[in-house]
């Protein structure tokens, strides 16, 4: 880094600030990408940033530098913000030195376009008509956190992340197809191209779903959505501002008994030691048997609600202040695999890639197909087109029938495929 955050911190107490905390990041990327079932090109790209934040008389100050940048300035910066702001509670975690060693590995270039190629090729060794795509890139990720309290923390990770996609068009039917995953070690893109080919299977025929109330079954993918609505209900953020339909809700039932939503910071690939403001992360127990048991936060919501925060304090960007959210939301599997889940369906849909944005903090959704099934007689019967699903986040996890045991990371949340008693189903 160009700056050395002690040297801000001494530069921004010299100039009247009363407390101070530097956050620096640093990343670094080599992605290689394909298109058409070609590899197309190779790319570095390399970034750093220095955030700010000082009081001074108790106002606060926020200012962001991107690669080199003159400190001076920079303080100064700060220091007419606070001028701006209004007096606060200063926020800022007590003396600790926290400084982990770095995990995960590199991936040469060489390797990522050769294991690019190879799953390509699987792909249209079954469909030499579709059109494949990829992203494969290892990336190397630095923070840092120190303030004027004596809190130093410092994380590091090497991680690899690909996606493959394909696109199928025939005649006036086109299909696409999209698939990933994220490791701190070797990839494995066996079991992505297995899913890829059995979706591609799935969707040969083109069948008319039953219209009306009728049962659903997400895939993990499909599941994204939901568990995006139940993250923003528990988010103490929520919470304070009384948006949360739960915000009164703590140790009642407020989801299907079968439900289990945890946090476990330090569960693979997603390890996340501390947050953003330097508090350690924990395992939290989120809903238990469907019994809302806490919410999660940062420090300044925390001290709003008369707790202490859970270490959920995370910013945005570099230019924002800490807010709460979620490190590994963890739902926890049932027992019977998706083949079993399909068996139970008499006549109903699987919805597994949706179009557009998902469900507000209300609940409430309608949401358009993009890729997904009708199951009749516990079989599936091939793709649904042109179809809708309209329902409620909330009363739909009242409704769950079963929960299989086929969880996948979706991003950072670890979620298994369910099934849902009845969802109004439109063409």
């Amino acid at each position: 880094m160009t700056l050395k955050p002690e040297q801000l911190i001494d530069l921004a107490l010299k100039a009247g600030a009363s407390h101070a905390e530097v956050y620096q990041s640093r990343s670094q990327s080599r992605p290689v990408f394909f298109e058409a079932n070609r590899l197309k090109q190779l790319e570095s790209s390399q970034s750093e940033g220095t955030a700010l934040r000082l009081w001074k008389g108790g106002s606060p100050g926020l200012a962001v530098a991107y690669g080199e940048v003159d400190s001076k300035t920079l303080v100064e910066r700060a220091i007419a913000l606070s001028n701006l702001n209004d007096s606060e509670t200063i926020e800022l975690q007590d003396p600790r030195t926290d400084i982990r060693p770095s995990v995960g590995e590199m991936i040469a270039v060489e390797r990522l376009i050769e294991t690019g190629k190879t799953a390509i090729a699987q792909l249209g060794q079954d469909y030499p008509e579709v059109l494949c795509s990829g992203e494969f890139a290892s990336q190397e990720d630095f923070s840092c956190l120190v303030n004027s309290l004596g809190l130093h923390c410092q994380y590091s990770e090497v991680s690899t992340d690909f996606y493959l996609g394909v696109e199928w068009v025939r005649g006036e039917d086109f299909l696409a197809i999209y698939e990933g995953e994220h490791s701190h070690h070797q990839l494995n893109t066996e079991k992505v191209v297995q899913g890829i080919l059995q979706r591609l299977a799935w969707a040969k025929e083109t069948v008319s779903p039953k219209i009306g109330r009728i049962p659903v079954l997400f895939t993990p993918n499909g599941a994204a959505m939901l568990w995006d609505t139940v993250a923003n209900a528990l988010n103490s953020k929520m919470v304070l501002e009384k948006a949360s339909p739960w915000s009164e809700k703590l140790g009642e039932t407020i989801v299907s008994e079968k439900l289990n939503l945890s946090q476990q910071p330090n569960l693979e690939p997603y390890t996340c030691p501390f947050d953003d403001e330097g508090t350690i992360t924990q395992p939290l127990s989120l809903i238990r048997e469907g019994r809302l048991e806490q919410f999660y936060s940062d420090r300044t919501r925390a001290r709003l609600l008369g707790a202490q925060s859970t270490g959920n304090g995370f910013r945005a960007s570099l230019g924002s202040y800490p807010t709460p959210s979620l490190v590994n939301l963890i739902i926890e599997p049932g027992k019977r695999n998706f083949d079993e889940l399909v068996k139970q369906l008499d006549n109903g849909i699987i919805v597994d890639q949706i179009l557009g944005g998902g469900a507000d903090i209300s609940g409430d959704f309608s949401i358009n197909i993009d890729l997904g099934y009708g199951v009749k007689n516990g079989m599936i019967t091939g793709r649904v087109k042109d179809t809708m699903v309209t329902g409620n986040v909330y009363q739909a996890l009242k409704e769950i029938i079963a929960l299989g045991n086929d969880s996948c990371w979706i991003d950072s949340c670890l979620t298994p495929s369910f099934m849902v008693e009845g969802l109004s189903v439109t063409g």
